[in-house]
């Protein structure tokens, strides 16, 4: 039999106690549910007439899929300026030269502290100062997910350069490579793979971040979903946040299915020396048993640190 180096295997008092805890755990939520369950009949919430709408191809044609296409819009176009800004700034970051490295770090760290609906607002109302009239409402939902999250992906990709040993890079200089090649050759290589989950989790975010744009009136699908259809349809409020959530949680379901998938495919496909990145606010540094020995993850600070 073998045991796990996080705990040892539970006796025959523990497995009954943990049985009971099951139990009672279990019994709690489904009480929990249905205690939801009946304030929402007692409202009337289930009844037909309220959820027809959302049996119409009409309600789904006009509110709910031009909604998703404009979540998916912003979240596209954020998702690639913000990798893009990530890269130069988290590379800017380990560079030897401090005129370089200072201002990259002051703009990541200024962009990380700035809370992202402030950056959406102050965007919102400066751009037409700046550019003239117009409606900006995209432009500032994806300028301001790409500075915050872009930010944060940028110490990703330091963190993932980081986490590389550096033996790797000292037998690359000890080659004759250059600090470009060692980089493009030898570390970025090995940090993509130990950045992927990290990465998507940062994409996740940004994906439903997109919502924020309901506060600027941003044609996205919590504006139309939640908010102009109930008024269309008076007294569906609870069924079109039901049904909104339900898409949030497939469309995020789907992208983290996409990050195990690319990150078991790169693995195999590419070896290295890198642990996992620890995704921002996942606490401590997990260890990573592997063959011949452990990798330990690096972790991303906190603003602050």
């Amino acid at each position: 039999m073998s045991t796990s180096v996080l705990f040892d295997a539970p006796g025959p008092r523990a497995r009954v106690r943990n049985g009971l805890l099951t139990v009672v755990g279990a019994a709690l939520v489904a009480g929990a549910l249905y205690g939801i369950w009946a304030g929402f009949d007692a409202k009337g919430q289930w009844e037909g007439k309220i959820w027809e709408p959302f049996l119409q191809w009409n309600t789904w044609e006009v509110y709910i899929i031009p909604g998703l296409i404009g979540t998916l819009r912003a979240a596209a176009a954020a998702s690639v300026l913000a990798l893009a800004f990530g890269a130069i700034f988290g590379l800017a970051r380990l560079s030897d030269h401090k005129w370089i490295r200072v201002p990259a770090g002051v703009v990541v760290e200024v962009f990380r502290a700035i809370p992202l609906l402030l950056l959406i607002f102050f965007i919102f109302y400066v751009a037409p100062t700046v550019f003239g009239g117009g409606d900006y409402a995209f432009m500032a939902v994806v300028l301001g997910l790409t500075l915050y999250n872009g930010s944060v992906l940028a110490e990703v990709v330091r963190a993932g350069v980081n986490a590389v040993p550096k033996g790797q890079s000292e037998a690359a200089y000890a080659v004759g490579m250059r600090k470009n090649q060692v980089m493009r050759l030898v570390l970025l290589p090995q940090a993509v793979t130990a950045m992927m989950p990290a990465i998507v989790s940062q994409l996740v975010v940004l994906l439903k971040d997109t919502a924020l744009g309901y506060i600027i009136a941003y044609v996205d699908l919590l504006n139309t979903g939640f908010k102009i259809l109930p008024a269309v349809f008076f007294g569906s409020l609870i069924p079109a946040a039901i049904v909104i959530g339900i898409i949030y949680v497939l469309l995020n379901m789907a992208l983290s299915y996409l990050a195990t998938w690319l990150e078991r495919r790169s693995r195999r496909s590419r070896k290295t020396a890198a642990g996992p990145i620890v995704p921002p606010g996942a606490g401590s540094v997990a260890l990573a048993a592997g063959m011949g020995g452990a990798a330990t993850g690096a972790a991303i600070p906190d603003v602050g640190e």
